[in-house]
């Protein structure tokens, strides 16, 4: 590739230290910004300028009243924001706090309807305090949840960049009756997450200043100091896939996604290894159905296989497969009208950013006796001479023919050739991620992935973890009967089954390609890639993987 590539944003932990009053961990959040020229190369993340913003992370046992600072938050639920007769607060945390802030906290929640109900906050400017603003954050009823800890993060986030806060602190007006491991880790990487922005494509923004973000009252200890390394771990891995997707796609070609690939398995070598095949080693291997979906492309084809293994005895062997289609134009059934949204189908790769978020995540983590091979088949989807046409019949590596009914159906051949290769892996489990079907959005909304498996066992793990990472899935049924209209009159079967339940039918599609001796689910997340308010990338899909890797684990 003649395009050079300086990887995508990374949080990157530091020495560890723990005390009441030292910083347990520093973060460094590198942010590549982008040189745009007029060569005939094709643009990578030029390395014109890098910014560095450190933040130190501390927990301290200390007065509320007595620490100093640009800006001190306090979450709240509806029950702490109770008043009695006198309108003073019946919480005793926040009673005391008014009473030194003169009555300033009672006047603000009056005026401004502040409840305590989640999504909702309010910031004061103080003159002789120790903190320069003091505000309240929602955290809804109680108790509250890991979502709603995450949301206070965020909001702090928020907060300090509109008041260009360097230093900043957070407590919680009542005792959590979640444990305060994740409580500590839900906060602090919605704080991470929301601290961080991809400027890489902007001419000029602003800098963020923030320094350090003291947790007060919530403990200390190895296992926080473990966990909260384990979180900006998974942290580093999610700000790296959200910039894979928000990347453009003449920018983030497969080439480039698979050198991105290889810098991971460089930077954890001890861990983990790279293999990339180019067009021949996938003809060897007979990928037709893959192969006949990059065809059109002038950028070529690059099968990437990142393996992890642990320096100890494996007892299970995993594989996480990712839709890998840097660009998707539909092909001769070209995306057209309102609401194809042709113009996003950069992220039509965001389940291969998942698995090469989790895979830098677990590189960094290294958790004992789990053996992960982390699978993308990346191309593009094009439109030229020596395209994919409607009615080619293509053939998989595992020998089943193809009808190819509908161009646009390109990501299950893409993954078909993908899970054969990784149930030949040897492993026992796979997931698969994809944004697969515009219908899974239209069944669950932006914000849940649909979960299709026929394993039980599986579904509870996987469920288990998304809950501990505090991402949203829905189990859809695999209803066998719908396959009929998957049938094919010339081959073994054709690639869309129409509109009526499209996403069962995809999910079928792609069981016919694991073999029946692995468990095996596939996850759509067409609608959780991508935030529409935002109008960025989520990085959805990561933290939920490494926690079901971490979950196998031994460690």
């Amino acid at each position: 590739m003649a395009a050079t590539v300086v990887s995508a944003a990374s949080v990157v932990a530091s020495g560890t230290v723990i005390s009441k009053l030292q910083p347990i961990q520093i973060l460094r959040l590198f942010t590549a910004s982008t040189c745009i020229s007029t060569c005939t190369a094709p643009l990578g993340f030029q390395s014109r300028g890098r910014r560095m913003m450190m933040i130190s992370f501390a927990v301290k046992d200390i007065d509320v009243a007595e620490w100093k600072g640009d800006l001190l938050a306090v979450g709240v639920t509806e029950n702490d924001m109770s008043k009695d007769d006198n309108m003073i607060f019946q919480n005793s945390i926040l009673k005391r706090l008014d009473s030194l802030l003169g009555g300033l906290l009672t006047e603000a929640s009056v005026e401004e309807d502040f409840t305590g109900k989640t999504g909702q906050s309010t910031f004061l400017r103080l003159h002789g305090f120790g903190s320069k603003r003091i505000g309240l954050i929602g955290l809804g009823s109680n108790p509250p949840s890991i979502p709603a800890y995450r949301a206070l993060g965020e909001a702090l986030a928020s907060a300090a960049k509109t008041a260009r806060a360097r230093n900043i602190a957070v407590f919680l007006a009542s005792s959590d009756p979640l444990s305060n491991l994740n409580t500590v880790s839900a906060i602090t990487s919605g704080t991470i997450l929301g601290m961080h922005e991809d400027n890489r494509f902007k001419s000029d923004s602003k800098k963020p200043l923030l320094k350090s973000l003291d947790i007060i009252g919530l403990g200390t200890g190895l296992d926080l100091e473990n966990k909260l390394k384990s979180v900006q771990d998974v942290c580093s891995g999610i700000i790296f896939g959200r910039e894979l997707v928000n990347a453009p796609p003449n920018v983030l070609t497969p080439g480039v996604l698979a050198e991105e690939a290889s810098k991971i398995a460089s930077m954890y070598s001890d861990v983990l290894s790279a293999k990339i095949l180019n067009v021949e080693q996938c003809k060897e291997l007979k990928m037709g159905s893959y192969l006949a979906v990059a065809t059109a492309s002038a950028n070529p084809p690059h099968f990437i296989h990142l393996c992890y293994k642990p320096s100890g005895p494996v007892k299970t062997r995993l594989g996480i497969v990712g839709k890998g289609l840097t660009f998707d134009s539909g092909g001769y059934n070209i995306k057209t009208g309102p609401g194809c949204s042709i113009e996003l189908m950069k992220f039509d790769m965001g389940g291969s950013a998942a698995v090469l978020g989790a895979a830098k995540a677990i590189g960094q983590i290294k958790p004992a006796g789990v053996e992960v091979h982390f699978i993308v088949a990346a191309c593009e989807n094009m439109i030229s001479g020596t395209g994919m046409r409607p009615g080619d019949i293509v053939t998989a590596s595992n020998g089943k023919t193809i009808e190819v009914n509908n161009t646009d159906a390109e990501g299950r051949l893409t993954l078909a050739d993908a899970l054969v290769y990784t149930c030949n892996q040897g492993v026992e489990k796979i997931i698969d991620l994809a944004t697969l079907t515009g219908a899974c959005v239209v069944a669950l909304g932006p914000s849940i992935a649909g979960v299709f498996t026929p394993n039980d066992a599986l579904a509870k793990e996987v469920f288990a973890a998304s809950e501990a990472a505090g991402e949203k899935f829905w189990r859809m049924p695999l209803e066998e009967s719908y396959w009929d209209s998957m049938k094919s009159g010339v081959a073994d079967m054709v690639n869309t089954g129409g509109r009526q339940g499209g996403s069962i039918t995809a999910a079928l599609f792609l069981k016919q390609f694991v073999d029946e001796k692995v468990q095996w689910m596939h996850i759509d997340m067409a609608g959780p890639v991508w935030n529409e308010k935002k109008r960025s990338a989520t990085g959805f899909g990561v933290s939920t993987l490494v926690e079901w890797v971490l979950k196998n684990s031994t460690s």
